[in-house]
């Protein structure tokens, strides 16, 4: 390799109807055979109009320059977010849940690979990463991204530049602190079905479809978990229920984390259901619960759209998905006295500030009767305390 010595770089001034500072310079980089060489780079400094002078153009590659020039410097593997991404896929991804790994191909194909795939790993700064914000919406179907899918996209970006650094490519990481994400947004909250609908949905389902409603009602899982479920992780002898596994469009992962993986108490209702329904039950192989004709567990979006819709439809209740059950499960172990920390523990959040963000809109009636306490304190027109003779200010 040749001596490491300062470098200036040179600018130029190229285009016709709009010009472009262009600077060059020379880098160690290290090759996919493990060997050191000088490459020589180009990096478009700006336009004419945002640095109209040579010298301004020089100051910005001095910025590029100043690692590469620094008493620190090592040469570091370069690639461009295409070919690292190749790699990534065959490394990392195929390691993840299929479920997380669905979501992370889609930010790959829709947003990452299109902005990115010819941008350069050690080019990909603050600038790029907000350019990146700004432009998602031009690539959506709908021309509108939320808030959560661009934090969602960050974040798998975050997770690849993460896996370079730590393999010796040369890139900057993501500095949420530095840039503008849309405003959020008004919270729409997450469809529940009352006591009053439960039943009648479950008056009318007919099996196994019942039975898999009364999982998701009585206990709160997620549809997954519920898909997953053996014979082997009900035990009718004590009334208890093992979460160990989820299926996803018929395949078995492990549940969304490491909380989740628990043991929860089945209530005698759900017990005489159960022992009903496996009575009638038609053996599997792997003795799931619910499976399909090919004796898989079914798609939980089949079940929405061929047996659930079809009974809202009948009884005239909005449509929505199987996590409605999960949020109606959670408000009414909320409305009818549960603490925090027992909400927490049977839908398994790892925080209990998380079910409360989560099912904070209900109201149960241990609140509804504290307010109604303090509104008591006062007299009809509201100016007078009960309790007292002196008038509110």
């Amino acid at each position: 390799m040749a001596r490491k010595r300062y470098q200036q770089g040179s600018v130029s001034l190229i285009g016709k109807t709009e010009q472009k500072w262009v600077g060059r310079y020379r880098e160690d980089v290290i090759g996919n055979d493990g060997k050191i060489e000088r490459v020589r780079r180009e990096a478009i400094l700006g336009t004419k109009r945002e640095l109209p002078t040579k010298r301004l153009a020089q100051r910005k590659i001095d910025i590029i320059l100043a690692r590469i020039n620094g008493l620190d410097y090592r040469p570091g593997k370069v690639a461009t977010f295409a070919e690292f991404i190749e790699r990534w896929k065959t490394e990392v991804l195929t390691t993840q849940k299929p479920s997380s790994a669905r979501a992370v191909r889609s930010h790959l194909k829709c947003y990452i690979i299109p902005e990115l795939g010819k941008v350069r790993l050690d080019q990909f700064g603050v600038e790029n990463q907000q350019k990146l914000i700004t432009r998602m919406p031009e690539r959506a179907t709908n021309k509108a991204v939320s808030r959560k899918t661009i934090q969602n996209v960050l974040g798998t970006l975050s997770t690849i530049l993460s896996t370079a650094r730590d393999w010796g490519y040369v890139c900057e990481q993501i500095d949420f602190d530095r840039l503008r994400l849309p405003t959020r947004t008004v919270k729409h909250e997450a469809p529940s079905f009352t006591v009053d609908q439960l039943r009648r949905i479950l008056a009318i389902a007919e099996e196994p479809w019942r039975t898999l409603f009364c999982l998701l009602t009585l206990e709160g899982l997620r549809a997954g978990e519920v898909l997953g479920l053996q014979w082997c992780d009900i035990d009718l002898e004590r009334n208890l229920l093992h979460v160990r596994r989820s299926a996803w469009y018929g395949k078995i992962q492990t549940a969304k984390s490491q909380a989740s993986e628990t043991v929860l108490p089945i209530p005698t209702s759900l017990a005489t259901i159960l022992t009903n329904y496996k009575a009638q039950w038609k053996p599997n192989s792997q003795g799931f619960l619910f499976v399909t004709r090919n004796g898989r567990p079914p798609s939980s979006n089949k079940v929405v759209e061929y047996h659930l819709w079809d009974l809202l439809d009948a009884l005239e209740i909005p449509r929505c998905g199987l996590h409605a059950f999960r949020h109606s499960h959670a408000a009414l172990l909320l409305d009818t006295g549960a603490t925090p920390k027992v909400a927490q523990r049977q839908l398994r959040h790892s925080d209990a500030r998380t079910t409360l963000e989560i099912y904070g809109h209900v109201v149960g009636d241990a609140h509804r009767e504290a307010v109604e306490k303090v509104a008591g304190l006062l007299d009809g027109n509201g100016r007078k305390l009960t309790t007292s003779n002196e008038w509110i200010q």
